[in-house]
């Protein structure tokens, strides 16, 4: 099954004294580029996250995570403060306003807005304990954000395989009209070759017209062609069916096909082939728009 790179995914829990929000959104992009927002006392969190997405199936996408943590009980941490920092900080403010003629209105709460002057202490297992308890709910988000990626690429799985049919339908109208046209052009060729030659009193070699037509009919034959065309149509179902991403595969099998579609286009010599050929680029253009939005 296929799946979409856009989607969104949330949970939310109340573990270990934390209250813990993740929310993951994705949108289309070439490569995988994760963004990852947390608060700051648990910014060494985030080497962890593009790892373990990426080990649970996320492969492409530009994927933006989003991890909110509010401390509800934590008996075991100590505030203490930065003597150093907080003395430089304050020092830093007395000058600012000295220098610009400001009115000194330092106080403990404008001050402790600083959140540096702060020093933490946690036992040291908080870290995995931490990853531990947002990772629960980080698996729970991304659960949700990977059905929402497979209910949006089985929908697109459904449009891809009905524009496919369309083209396989259109080819096999090709291939009639070419096999009619290819006599048509054949025996025109045949008649006009006899009257040339005859017009200007040349003896002709039977054999030799023959081969001429049959040298002309091989060369506006697209027989090569629409065996390849149904050969990458087979190639489309297999791709369809892994469990790989398959993006970009598709999109190379898209070229493939728009390739051999335009050579049968350089050597028909019908109208209404011209016309089911354009009919048949426009459809692998829309393919192609719709494989963008595919892992």
């Amino acid at each position: 099954m296929i799946r979409s790179m856009t989607a969104f995914g949330r949970a939310r829990k109340t573990i270990g004294g934390k209250d813990i929000t993740v929310e993951i959104r994705s949108v289309n992009n070439r490569f995988f580029d994760c963004s990852v927002k947390l608060p700051r006392a648990f910014s060494f969190l985030e080497e962890k996250i593009k790892p373990y997405l990426q080990a649970n199936g996320v492969s492409r996408g530009k994927v933006d995570v989003f991890i909110g943590v509010e401390v509800i009980d934590s008996p075991e941490a100590s505030i203490s403060i930065d003597e150093g920092y907080a003395k430089a900080y304050i020092d830093a403010l007395q000058s600012l306003g000295k220098k610009f003629k400001l009115r000194n209105d330092i106080s403990i709460m404008q001050v402790a807005q600083n959140r540096d002057i702060f020093i933490i202490q946690k036992p040291e297992d908080d870290a995995e304990r931490d990853w531990a308890d947002v990772s629960e709910v980080l698996g729970e988000a991304l659960a949700h954000f990977i059905d929402g990626r497979s209910r949006e690429g089985s929908n697109i799985e459904k449009d891809l395989r009905a524009k496919i049919q369309n083209i396989s339908d259109m080819v096999d109208n090709i291939e009639k009209l070419s096999l009619s046209d290819i006599q048509n052009h054949k025996q025109k060729l045949e008649a006009k070759l006899r009257e040339v030659l005859a017009d200007n009193n040349i003896t002709f070699d039977e054999n030799r017209i023959l081969t001429e037509c049959a040298i002309f009919a091989d060369r506006i034959a697209i027989d090569e062609e629409l065996v390849r065309l149904r050969s990458h149509f087979d190639g489309f179902e297999d791709i369809l069916k892994s469990s790989d991403p398959v993006g970009r595969k598709l999109d190379f099998l898209v070229q493939e096909l728009n390739r051999e579609t335009n050579t049968i286009g350089s050597k028909c010599q019908n109208s209404s082939i011209a016309r089911l050929v354009v009919d048949v680029k426009c459809e692998l253009e829309k393919i192609r728009e719709q494989i963008q939005n595919i892992e």
